[in-house]
Order: structure tokens, then C-alpha cells, then sequence
């Protein structure tokens, strides 16, 4: 019995000594973003407006290449981006508009996901709830954050096992950003807009 009892014990303390802080977890999601940033990556967000309700996005990136899709009661809008040109594909027109790109600093994705990074250096992290197979945190931001433009309260769920996240949300003003479904391995393929693809279309370059 007291074997047992010792072996229980060992157990038990060496699951506290195994334990990870709020810190330790986010680091190690962050470093294995950093790990795929070359590879591409895809993002859906959701906008959650007043009186207009949710609009959802999915973005493909690579590089300073992107391809935004958005529907929107059964219309389609697809824009693509290489940085020099840009596309957009109206489903309800079936039109495409080429445009000279405008300069910006960041592709929207990169400037997205750019949120994920520096979380335990700009705010107060919390874990709020654990499943088998996630971490769920509170993140409020703290006073020595130097953006005060920053989003003031986040929430991030973090997967158990491959540390990726799940989904980050913040609200801004009076609009809450949910960004999920992460994945990397992106081609492309996918971030090119090929006229082959509408070939019914009418073309209007703008250019």
C-alpha cells in the first residue's frame, strides 16, 4: 500500500513539475508559426458587424501574393493580389476588374496574423478553460503595451499536441475579428489569378 501510495505521489508532483504556464504555451505556438511562415499560408476570418451581422473571408497567402474569397447571398467576390496587379471577380456581374495594385505595407493576411505574434510581452494572459484537446486564454492587454490601438481584450485557443492555433478573436470598436482555421501550404497556384478559370467573363482593365 504504501508503494502504491508512493508511486501515486511521484506521479502527481511530476505532473505539477510537467506543467506549463499561460507563457510557456504561447511562446511554443509562436515559434511553430515561425517554423511554417515560408510555406504559405490560408486564414478564414469572421467579421461580426452591427445590424449587418457576420461576413466571413477566406485568404490564401504566399508571399506578397494573396487571393481573397468572400460570398456573400449567393454571389461570389474573388480578389488576387501579386503586389503589382490586382484582380477582382464579381460572380453577380461576372466581371473581372484589373487594377494597378496600391501600395500598402503588409498583405492583409501578413498584417492578421502579425496579431499572434508578441501576445505575452503586450498582454496579461489567463487560462480561462482546458479540454483534452485545447487551451483556451484570456488575454488582456496590459499597461506597458506600447500600441494602444491594440485590441484591448482577446481570446486564443491553442491545439493540444501540435501547439497551432485554433482561433484568435478580438473585438475592435464596435466589430469582433475571428480569425480560425490556420493552415500552411499554400501554392501558387492558389494566390494566381488564371483567366482560363473564367473564361466567360468579361475582362475591364483599368490599368
Amino acid at each position: 500500500m504504501k508503494k502504491l501510495l508512493s508511486i501515486i505521489t511521484f506521479i502527481a508532483f511530476a505532473g505539477i513539475a510537467m506543467a506549463q504556464t499561460p507563457e510557456e504555451i504561447i511562446s511554443r505556438m509562436e515559434a511553430e508559426m515561425d517554423k511554417h511562415k515560408n510555406e504559405g499560408l490560408a486564414m478564414t476570418m469572421d467579421l461580426k458587424i452591427p445590424i449587418v451581422g457576420t461576413v466571413s473571408s477566406r485568404t490564401y497567402a504566399v508571399g506578397e501574393k494573396y487571393r481573397i474569397e468572400m460570398s456573400k447571398d449567393g454571389n461570389q467576390s474573388i480578389s488576387w493580389s501579386d503586389g503589382q496587379t490586382d484582380w477582382n471577380y464579381d460572380s453577380e456581374k461576372n466581371e473581372v476588374v484589373i487594377k494597378k495594385h496600391e501600395a500598402k505595407e503588409k498583405t492583409e493576411t501578413e498584417g492578421d496574423v502579425k496579431m499572434f505574434d508578441g501576445i505575452t510581452d503586450g498582454y496579461d494572459v489567463k487560462l480561462e478553460k482546458e479540454t483534452s484537446e485545447t487551451w483556451q486564454f484570456r488575454c488582456k492587454r496590459s499597461k506597458s503595451n506600447p500600441d494602444k490601438d491594440a485590441p484591448k481584450k482577446m481570446t486564443l485557443i491553442i491545439a493540444k499536441g501540435t501547439y497551432m492555433p485554433v482561433s484568435l478573436s478580438a473585438s475592435v470598436s464596435l466589430i469582433t475579428i475571428t480569425m480560425r482555421d490556420l493552415v500552411y501550404g499554400v501554392t501558387e497556384e492558389q494566390v494566381t489569378f488564371n483567366p482560363k478559370d473564367y473564361p466567360n467573363a468579361t475582362i475591364v482593365d483599368k490599368r
